[in-house]
């Protein structure tokens, strides 16, 4: 494989030499805070620095070592749809990453079908007069929508718009209220448009209604594909982000673990000047001068840490949530459990179960596998705490879908994510303009990413966003440069 080089789609990007060195701290070391660290460093007359709060990089987007086995939290693997930031990645990794081929189910209607679910699934899985009325369903709905305009108020509403009552009933509203623990009727449409993913079983029908005309006014996210090709490695998720964090040092930058931000010292014109950071090793405070600051933590730790901000805009930011998650990491004694990656239950406790092994990832012992049971929650209710009530009825689920029973579990770790989602409740949108519009008043501060721009990107979709502001830091400096 070629070694690496700085991604090519804007090599003018490259400012001139300077004897003044830009100082570029980047804060966060998830898949976006990397990637913008990866794009500066090497460049002439920039010295990054990327702080994380985490023992280990790859935030969200990692695994963790317990025992003898690596679990990742949640499953993250590298697609293919960039094909730039692919090709680099995999340039970085060398030969620890592996082409893996996508093979991801979803248990609904008593059955397993392909993720995402396909049109023939539907007709396979849907009662005959079941699945007559949501087609009639969703005719209405897009007539009516077409004859009548209007913009959801929230998310129950746009769901109706786009697939018609019945479906939406069938579908989506008792699994999406247990997922985030209020109903859709308090949920921002915004979220449709933004995270949730297209049902892909009704694009079929909807483009027999567009050849009449009738098309959707609500869009949302386009589904993952049915066939392609995924990269992994023998450590699990782990290894992309120590990976890039390596290159990121061997190339001249500096990283920062166990560090969590303390404080972001500004001048009198508001500028960053500087950010605060604790060793959480050694307790030693620290302070790193910064000419620009690329934030991709939540916005409440960054929010925290800034002197000097409004109290109106601390009080918006009080309404932006996160939902946090649970991973449940087991070691069972058995070879193998699912005829997948991962797969999707609708009527479990957990929403998604993921079996790295079945993807390459290296298990100790060899005829043993590692499920990742994955749960949203709230911090310090029961499936945050993983209580027997909670680990019980999670064997009881595992046990119910033939998956193992309590015996074969030989190890249990508890994984957290306090901020796992960004939380779209209805109303959060003039709050989240509160803080934007505030941070934007900083000029040498760009937040970005999952967290910090509280949006929901893929994985490669969150590296090209930390790619975009390093390009603008770039570009900022060359301006400067050559006035």
């Amino acid at each position: 494989m070629a070694s690496p080089a700085t991604p090519s789609s804007d090599q003018s990007l490259e400012p001139p030499p300077s004897t003044t060195p830009l100082r570029v701290v980047v804060l966060g070391g998830g898949p976006c805070g990397l990637y913008a660290a990866r794009r500066l460093v090497g460049q002439p007359g920039v010295h990054v620095t990327l702080i994380e709060k985490e023992a280990i990089p790859g935030g969200l987007a990692t695994s963790h070592r317990r025992g003898a086995n690596f679990y990742d939290l949640g499953t993250h693997m590298l697609h293919e749809f960039d094909k730039e930031i692919c090709d680099d990645v995999l340039a970085i990794m060398g030969d620890e990453s592996f082409p893996v081929d996508l093979n991801a189910k979803i248990r609904w209607a008593g059955s397993f079908y392909r993720y995402p679910l396909q049109f023939s699934d539907m007709l396979k899985g849907i009662p005959p007069w079941t699945l007559g009325k949501c087609v009639a369903g969703l005719l209405i709905a897009q007539t009516r929508q077409k004859l009548f305009p209007r913009v959801p108020k929230n998310a129950e509403e746009a769901l109706q718009q786009l697939y018609g009552d019945m479906l939406y009933r069938f579908f989506f509203k008792d699994f999406t209220h247990r997922y985030w623990g209020f109903p859709t009727t308090e949920m921002s449409a915004t979220f449709i448009t933004s995270k949730m993913p297209r049902l892909t079983a009704v694009d079929m029908i909807k483009k027999i209604l567009a050849k009449f005309g009738i098309k959707d006014s609500v869009k949302a996210v386009d589904s993952a594909l049915l066939e392609e090709t995924l990269h992994y490695a023998k450590t699990g998720a782990e290894a992309m982000p120590r990976r890039l964090a390596r290159f990121i040092t061997d190339h001249g930058g500096t990283v920062h673990l166990n560090s969590p931000l303390t404080a972001l010292d500004r001048g009198p014109d508001g500028r960053v000047t500087a950010v605060r950071f604790r060793d959480n090793a050694t307790g030693a405070e620290h302070r790193v001068e910064a000419d620009h600051v690329i934030n991709t933590v939540p916005l409440k730790y960054l929010l925290d840490a800034l002197s000097g901000v409004p109290a109106s805009v601390r009080e918006a930011a009080g309404h932006l949530r996160y939902k946090p998650i649970t991973i449940h990491g087991l070691l069972i004694n058995k070879p193998k459990c699912l005829d997948a990656l991962y797969i999707y239950y609708r009527e479990r406790l957990f929403h998604r179960i993921g079996e790295p092994k079945n993807a390459g990832l290296a298990v100790d012992p060899p005829d043993h596998t590692v499920l990742i049971v994955e749960t949203t929650c709230e911090i310090g209710d029961e499936k945050w705490n993983a209580t027997p009530a909670v680990r019980e009825k999670i064997i009881a689920d595992l046990e119910a879908e033939a998956i193992c029973n309590r015996d074969q579990i030989v190890e249990w770790h508890v994984l957290h994510a306090e901020t796992g989602y960004p939380v779209f409740r209805l109303g959060f949108e003039p709050h989240h303009e509160t803080v934007k519009e505030f941070l934007k008043s900083i000029p040498n501060l760009q937040t970005t990413g999952r967290q910090g721009g509280f949006c929901y990107p893929n994985m490669h979709s969150a590296m090209r966003m930390g790619a975009t502001a390093a390009d603008t830091v770039l570009k900022a400096h060359q301006l400067a440069a050559t006035a």
